[in-house]
């Protein structure tokens, strides 16, 4: 099932509204330590440029640019780029923020070295466009580099669970099946001349309790934020219910805190 471009227009409206909605600069404080252990796998040399695609408030390219990487971040929410650009001037790094949508990128044909994206172009509605326009901007013999959350691990799990009482939008396929390696291959094997996935875990530490940490996400992450807002009270208490559950399932922890791995499918593919 597919849907119309008024629909589309439509969705990438409450879309870029879910993303503007709490606040994801302070939601990814406790996801810094996993994020540069993702940019430390990627062997980004200096003087590369680089188009972050997905990039937030800057959690990503601002450690790029410090290191010499020539960076251009964009992103559909327009609060999280304008927070993007304060940080950078604050640090006085030349990365240029752009608002934008993944897949209509706003860039020159072979502009980039690397087109990079870790947990951001994955929720882009139509995949297809997506990895195209990766494809267009990135410069013959450059790469891809994705990191996407897996429909099995905990993420995925996670967001099954709102799904159950927030069912998602029809003919739009699942944000994790970018983690999917069969379906990453078929999305991007048309562009790519090498390509290599290796799953690996996003270590979650908070040092809250796991009743703390679903209050957290409902209040600071966009899709837990919109999902409850959708609910009337006895609707969101049992979406908390089955949230706090699955927290406890998985959590290592046994001193109060939380701790858990989400497994994320590193992408890393050659032009």
């Amino acid at each position: 099932m597919s849907i119309n471009t008024v629909d589309m227009d439509a969705l990438k409206t409450r879309h870029k509204a879910m993303w503007m909605s709490g606040d994801y600069a302070k939601f990814a404080t406790y996801l810094f330590e996993g994020a540069m252990d993702f940019l430390h796998l990627c062997h980004i040399p200096a003087g590369a440029k680089v188009l972050d695609v997905g990039c937030g408030a800057g959690q990503t390219a601002i450690p790029l640019a410090r290191k010499g990487i020539h960076v251009t971040g964009i992103d559909i929410a327009s609060n999280l780029i304008a927070e993007a650009r304060k940080r950078a001037i604050a640090e006085n790094l030349p990365i240029q923020f752009d608002e934008g949508d993944a897949e209509q990128l706003p860039y020159e044909d072979a502009s980039f070295d690397i087109v990079f994206s870790l947990i951001g172009a994955m929720f882009a509605p139509q995949p297809q466009k997506v990895a195209a326009e990766f494809a267009r901007v990135c410069r013959p013999n450059g790469r891809i580099i994705m990191g996407n959350w897996t429909p099995s691990g905990f993420v995925g799990q996670m967001f099954k669970t709102m799904s159950a009482h927030v069912p998602p939008p029809t003919g739009i396929p699942s944000p994790t099946l970018w983690g999917d390696e069969e379906t990453v291959a078929g999305r991007l094997s048309p562009y790519v001349t090498d390509l290599h996935m290796t799953r690996r875990f996003y270590h979650f530490k908070y040092p809250f309790s796991v009743a703390e940490v679903v209050e957290f996400f409902r209040e600071f992450y966009g899709p837990t934020n919109r999902a409850f807002s959708t609910l009337d009270a006895h609707k969101q208490a049992a979406l908390r219910a089955d949230l706090e559950q699955l927290w406890s399932q998985h959590n290592l922890a046994k001193d109060g805190t939380v701790l858990l791995k989400a497994e994320y499918l590193e992408v890393q593919a050659i032009l």
